[in-house]
């Protein structure tokens, strides 16, 4: 299946190191950062699926990154926080944050100076996290919560039928029809066909096919696409017409 690639950033990734060992053996691909200034960066350059995020980064406040993510062109990354406990009460709040945080119905930092202390888990959830984990609960549990949220960004996934042209994918049964005939493709291949059709007339460089079919951690030669992709073209026959080699690039699915 495609990578999930999921971006973790902190300013302590030793703490998390567990956390995102755990998250490799289960098959997804994680890198990390502990700058915000890295961070953006890397969603800029990169597919990133889902971002961890810690209240603290090595140039910064977590809480401020994330609202800066949520009023950017990304704002519907998946963000899951991850503070040190339950009860992180968040003492002093950055006056860009002033007006966003509620401590009670209809009261504010602002408006009220005696406001009762507000953790950073309900800070995070304020400003748009989807989940918040904590680094003292229960590793299984922290990855069950992780897993749940990915659930939500793709639910139908699993029953999506793609056709295009003469080429039919059906994630459910993950197969591959070419007019009407089943042909039997490798999973890379399938998920190559996969980014193909759901990206027509853009071009995909190998690096980026390398991110979304082997991941983050693939350390090989890119011209491992370039094997996959003729082996995969060999068997749609006619229908490879539509896939395009880019010079120097890498390739473009033209319907």
């Amino acid at each position: 299946m495609i990578k999930i690639n999921i971006l973790f950033v902190s300013k302590d990734i030793v703490k998390a190191s567990l956390l995102i060992e755990v998250l490799k053996r289960q098959g997804y691909s994680v890198i990390t950062a502990n700058k915000s200034s890295e961070a953006l960066s890397l969603i800029e350059d990169r597919k990133i699926d889902l971002l961890i995020l810690s209240k603290e980064l090595a140039d910064g406040n977590g809480l401020l990154f994330l609202k800066n993510i949520r009023n950017s062109q990304y704002k519907d990354i998946p963000v899951i926080a991850i503070v040190d406990s339950q009860n992180d009460v968040l003492e002093n709040i950055p006056k860009e944050l002033a007006d966003d945080l509620i401590f009670s119905f209809g009261s504010s930092p602002k408006s009220k100076e005696n406001s009762s202390p507000i953790t950073y888990k309900l800070a995070f959830f304020q400003l748009g996290a989807d989940e918040c984990l904590t680094y003292e609960q229960d590793l299984h549990e922290s990855v069950a919560r992780i897993k749940a949220v990915i659930r939500r960004i793709k639910p139908k996934e699993a029953e999506e039928v793609i056709k295009v042209n003469e080429i039919e994918l059906d994630m459910a049964s993950y197969t591959v029809k070419v007019a009407g005939k089943e042909i039997k493709v490798t999973a890379k291949e399938f998920d190559l066909l996969y980014v193909f059709l759901s990206s027509p007339n853009r071009v995909l460089s190998r690096p980026y096919l390398l991110e979304r079919i082997w991941g983050f951690n693939y350390f090989g030669s890119p011209r491992t696409v370039d094997v996959h992709i003729r082996r995969l073209r060999a068997k749609l026959g006619k229908a490879s017409k539509y896939i395009h080699t880019v010079s120097c690039v890498g390739y473009k699915f033209i319907p």
